[in-house]
């Protein structure tokens, strides 16, 4: 059930939480697709309410939505199947839970759990219910977000002054600083073996990627100081938001920007995030 993307598995949203929060900003997911019948654009989830960090697979849509529980606002994971148009909430849980994200290693979610002490690690949530849940790393924390790599590799977003990207395997064992004051959105090109990343080098933004292989980090363009989030097309191609529109580069040629898909017919604000798979495109509309 839980096949992951092949190009990238893309962890689209930073929030530091230490408390539940009372209020949310609210936001929307549409789901963009071509087919042969054209781009048709529809919207996934209601505009009442935090709904984000949307990861698309073969399976559906995953994302993160704001729940009430007990008269205070918290977050739970939820599935948008496609199969047959249902949502269902996964997780169900007094935490809060963000960044949902296909575990390589066994049928289920990783997940960032705002821990009831207010340190946010990660767990993995099994699709087996009868299962319980578990955390990964004991010692890793705080962690934003995070991302699977080839074989036990992951990288982490590990919370900070300044925020730090940092690289090891399932064992946990000695994480390795490998850029600093990075941003929101982390993703793994299989194709080429190598992790992507945006930081700030001198007050410009980067993109960057990182290859475990060779240990070195490379930057490929600068992006606009507003980006906060892209995701991968395809095995080349990259792309980002900027207000309502939709940019594309391909890191070959990466002075060449392209327009993608102008959105201000069903965003009227920004697109502040991206998850896109085999010709479905899940942003966020912020509200």
């Amino acid at each position: 059930m839980y096949k992951a993307i092949n190009n990238a598995l893309v962890v689209c949203s930073f929030i530091i939480l230490t408390h539940v929060q009372a209020a949310m900003p609210k936001s929307q997911i549409w789901l963009a697709q071509e087919g042969e019948s054209g781009f048709t654009v529809q919207p996934l989830t209601d505009k009442s309410a935090y709904n984000n960090q949307p990861l698309i697979t073969d399976d559906g849509v995953y994302y993160t939505k704001e729940v009430e529980v007990q008269g205070q606002s918290q977050t739970d994971l939820f599935l948008y199947r496609f199969d047959d148009n249902s949502h269902t909430n996964l997780t169900n849980t007094p935490e809060s839970e963000y960044s949902p994200t296909i575990f390589p290693h066994k049928k289920g979610i990783s997940t960032i759990v705002v821990e009831k002490s207010g340190e946010q690690r990660l767990w993995f949530y099994p699709e087996d219910k009868s299962q319980s849940t578990s955390r990964i790393f004991e010692h890793i924390k705080p962690v934003g977000y995070h991302v699977w790599g080839k074989n036990e590799e992951v990288i982490l977003f590990i919370l900070g002054q300044p925020h730090s990207l940092q690289f090891t395997n399932l064992s946990g064992h000695l994480p390795k600083v490998v850029a600093k004051d990075i941003g929101r959105s982390l993703a793994y090109n299989s194709a080429r073996d190598i992790y992507s990343f945006t930081y700030m080098v001198d007050g410009e933004q980067w993109f960057a990627t990182y290859s475990s292989q060779h240990n070195s980090v490379r930057k490929h363009f600068r992006l606009p100081s507003t980006i906060r989030d892209y995701t991968w097309m395809n095995d080349n191609v990259v792309a980002y938001a900027l207000d309502n529109k939709i940019y594309t580069r391909d890191i070959d040629t990466p002075k060449s920007v392209s327009l993608w898909r102008n959105l201000q017919d069903y965003c009227d604000t920004n697109i502040t995030r991206l998850s896109y798979y085999e010709g479905s495109l899940a942003f966020v509309c912020a509200r």
